[in-house]
């Protein structure tokens, strides 16, 4: 499939998805929205990919949603489509069952940030900078920056980002949790794909099913949510990966899994 605002390259286990909008900051449209969800669509039958990284360069991550189309929106009914247009997004990378990585270099402001949290692993170059500049705007954010932003930081971290709506540093960042780790500037993506590679040698079904179970999880109280995870793990006891993986381990040999 050929792609107009984002280049798309599978490197080994790891298909990197590059945002392509140089000369808008890598603002990102609802076009570009579409052809990331239809080349995350495309990796998921595809076994050869162990996880899918997000990227917007070595000059940026993503300024923010295009506001030449924001602009445009103004009644109720143009939100919902418009935001609703966003949420797919989100929950896309959310459902996906690879692990999804942002690789992150420079800025990475407001809706940018808003998609990195949908992102399960972020990964932070030292003079990457995070923002959400709603307020600056005089609007709220709008592509679940308030609701998972404080599941990852906490509440009072959350707040304190979304009232200032002032950059913080990548230091602060991977203190408070928002970036799992950070890396020196330029190492964002390499470091994203070798957690690709590390993931290539896991069962893929363990990958996914560990997803689920985490982000369901989350939404449950405790003892629903127990009772979810051993329906999950009764599931997979019944899998030929989960029968090669223990004989592997007990053989003293790496394991070789299919994904069934």
């Amino acid at each position: 499939m050929s792609y107009e605002t984002i280049k798309v390259e599978q490197d080994g286990p790891a298909l990197v998805i590059q945002f392509d909008r140089p000369k808008q900051r890598n603002a990102l449209s609802l076009q570009l929205v579409d052809e990331v969800m239809a080349a995350i669509a495309s990796a998921e039958s595809d076994p050869s990919v162990s996880a899918i990284i997000l990227t917007g360069g070595e000059k940026g991550f993503a300024a923010g949603a295009d506001l030449n189309e924001a602009i445009k929106v103004k009644t109720a009914q143009d939100g919902m489509t418009f935001f609703g247009q966003w949420h797919r997004f989100c929950e896309a990378l959310e459902h996906s069952t690879k692990p999804v990585i942002a690789a992150i270099e420079g800025y990475c402001y407001t809706a940018g940030f808003e998609l990195a949290l949908a992102c399960d692993l972020r990964i932070g170059a030292r003079s990457s900078t995070y923002c959400i500049t709603s307020a600056r705007i005089g609007t709220v954010a709008g592509a679940g920056g308030t609701q998972r932003l404080p599941r990852i930081v906490g509440r009072a971290n959350a707040l304190e980002i979304l009232f200032s709506a002032e950059p913080i540093d990548a230091e602060h960042a991977h203190r408070i949790g928002l970036i799992n780790r950070l890396v020196e500037d330029g190492a964002a993506l390499a470091e994203a794909k070798s957690l690709a590679a590390l993931y290539a040698t896991r069962a893929p079904l363990s990958l996914a099913l560990s997803k689920r179970a985490v982000y369901r999880g989350m939404d449950l109280d405790l003892a629903s949510s127990l009772e979810f995870e051993t329906f999950l793990v009764t599931t997979i006891y019944g899998t030929e990966d989960k029968q090669e993986g223990i004989s592997a381990f007990l053989e003293k040999r790496p394991a070789k899994f299919t994904g069934k």
